[in-house]
Formats: structure tokens, C-alpha cells, sequence
């Protein structure tokens, strides 16, 4: 049977909290709650969630601010990190995702449609480190050339230098790479990376693309254009 599921909870709105904790207790997570970013900090080092939900816009260290410095916490590396947020402008969702958030939701939300998403994303924890493409690559390192990916460390070499990739860029070059020059459709890309249950745009893929490609500055990594991607091995 798995394990009960941990969700750190942080928003400055006490009614937000509760109304939230309420629900996700009612499916049977064990729920923690902040009310600031450095409290945040402090309870994940402390119950090292499988799920950390922040709000965006929080008083002395917002939800980026946060984000950044949870992500340099080695204990929380397999921990999710979704963003609540308000704003339906591209950066707030850029910029989290530019902070090592793996998804975001907007407010206001439905219970129901909340405690779904929850789900559909926590569905996808088991999937960090070397658990997703085990089965597709048996190898402890795939060997692209001047790319090197090592499935148990979660990391990518680069001509010997160390790329520290997102959780979700390195999912995404995990998969290309499992398949040379195959062509990923974008909902093979969505259902493999985000789950079938949850439901990104357009906007989210092309956001850790372009990032990817900026990480590891290489030109590998092709859009067919009204297709999707592929890892191009020269």
C-alpha cells in the first residue's frame, strides 16, 4: 500500500489554509501550513513533503523567492512544487517555472477540481530520480555524445561539467533521449511528463523547451512544427 501522501500548504490568507487543508484532509494527505515563505522553509527541512503548494504572492519572501531557495535544499530535491496563483499573466507562470516549480494552478478553483489536480500530480512523485523511464533504459548513463545522462544522480554532463537540470527539463531530455530521432508528439510529451489527468497549454511545454535548450546549449533538440520534439543524434 503507498504511503500516505505529505502536502506543505502556504498562503498569507488564513481562510485560504483552511479551506484548502480541509479538503485535502478530507482525501486523506497530511497537511502542513505556512503562512510566509521562511516558515515554509523551515517546516519543509523539517517534514520533507512530498508536495509543496505555494501561493505566488506572500509578504517578505514570495512564492519565487521560496521556490528558489527550497530547490537549493538537497533533502526536498524529489519534492513537487506547484504554484497557486491569482494572475493569469505568462509571468507569474514563467517565472515559476524559471524557479524550479513543476506546475501551478490558478485561482479561484473549484474543491473538487483542486483535489483532482492534487492528485494527478502527486501521481507523477514516484517518477523522480530513476523510477520513470526505468524500464526504457536499463543503463545507469545515457551516452549522447558531449551529453551524458545519469538517471541515478538526476543530473546531465555536459563535456564533463555537471548541468543540474529542473525536475521537469530533465524528464523532458530523459524521454527525448530514450528514442533518438523518434518525433514526441506534443500529447505523447504532455501524458508522459504531466500525466494524462492534468491538462497544460501549449505556452507550459514550449516554456521548459526553450529553457532546456538554454540549459544545455545545444542545437539537438528539434520542433517539428505541428508535431512535437525530438532528441536529433548526429
Amino acid at each position: 500500500m503507498d504511503e500516505t501522501k505529505t502536502i506543505l500548504l502556504v498562503d498569507d490568507e488564513e481562510d485560504i489554509l483552511e479551506f484548502l487543508s480541509y479538503n485535502l484532509k478530507k482525501e486523506g494527505y497530511i497537511v502542513y501550513t505556512a503562512k510566509n515563505g521562511k516558515i515554509a522553509i523551515q517546516k519543509a527541512k523539517e517534514h520533507l513533503p512530498h508536495l509543496i503548494i505555494l501561493d505566488v504572492m506572500m509578504p517578505e519572501m514570495d512564492g519565487i523567492e521560496t521556490c528558489v531557495e527550497l530547490r537549493k535544499i538537497a533533502e526536498l530535491k524529489d519534492s513537487l512544487i506547484i504554484f497557486l496563483t491569482a494572475r493569469s499573466e505568462d509571468y507569474s507562470q514563467i517565472a515559476g517555472l524559471d524557479a524550479g516549480a513543476d506546475d501551478y494552478i490558478s485561482k479561484p478553483i473549484k474543491p473538487k477540481v483542486f483535489t483532482s489536480k492534487i492528485k494527478a500530480i502527486l501521481r507523477r512523485y514516484k517518477t523522480s530520480k530513476n523510477g520513470m523511464f526505468e524500464e526504457e533504459n536499463k543503463n545507469h548513463l545515457i551516452d549522447l555524445g558531449e551529453i551524458i545522462i545519469d538517471k541515478e544522480k538526476y543530473v546531465v554532463y555536459k563535456n564533463n561539467i555537471i548541468i543540474e537540470l529542473p525536475r521537469k527539463e530533465f524528464e523532458i531530455i530523459l524521454l527525448l533521449s530514450s528514442r533518438p530521432n523518434k518525433v514526441f508528439t506534443r500529447e505523447e510529451i504532455y501524458n508522459k511528463i504531466w500525466g494524462e489527468s492534468v491538462i497544460v497549454g501549449d505556452r507550459t511545454i514550449d516554456v521548459h523547451f526553450s529553457k532546456l535548450r538554454d540549459l544545455l546549449g545545444i542545437d539537438n533538440i528539434k520542433t517539428v512544427k505541428g508535431v512535437g520534439y525530438k532528441f536529433e543524434s548526429k
